[in-house]
């Protein structure tokens, strides 16, 4: 499997609920509708109520962790071919400039590592 993650903002003038409910209610249908070479696709949002820090640790810098596996790194390149094509990309970023702050989209290929459990 073939690992990506976005570190994704929430639009300026935005509660958290109104971002997670445009995020799961409108862009994740489009995204899952645009990219079937995403076979798995998740939303981490943080709860800051319920967090573990030391000292002045400032809150973290993003809304949402996002995940999304592909079968294979070729797959990976099959969306980001999609993307790039002018009508696809054009709807994504037309519709992310509805609840996202698109100056700090940060998305990156993971080495993930799973420690075996006996």
């Amino acid at each position: 499997m073939f690992k990506v993650i976005a570190l994704l903002t929430r639009k300026p003038g935005l509660t958290r609920d109104e971002f997670v409910d445009y995020y799961e209610n409108n862009h994740a249908p489009l995204i899952t509708e645009t990219f079937p070479q995403i076979i798995e696709y998740r939303r981490n949002f943080p709860d800051l109520t319920q967090v573990l820090r030391t000292g002045d640790t400032p809150d973290p810098q993003f809304d949402v962790i996002t995940e999304m596996w592909f079968s294979d790194k070729s797959g990976y390149e099959d969306m980001l071919a999609t993307h790039a094509q002018p009508e696809v990309g054009n709807r994504i970023r037309a519709d992310e400039s509805n609840f996202l702050d698109q100056t700090r989209i940060i998305q990156f290929v993971v080495d993930e590592r799973e420690f075996p459990r006996s």
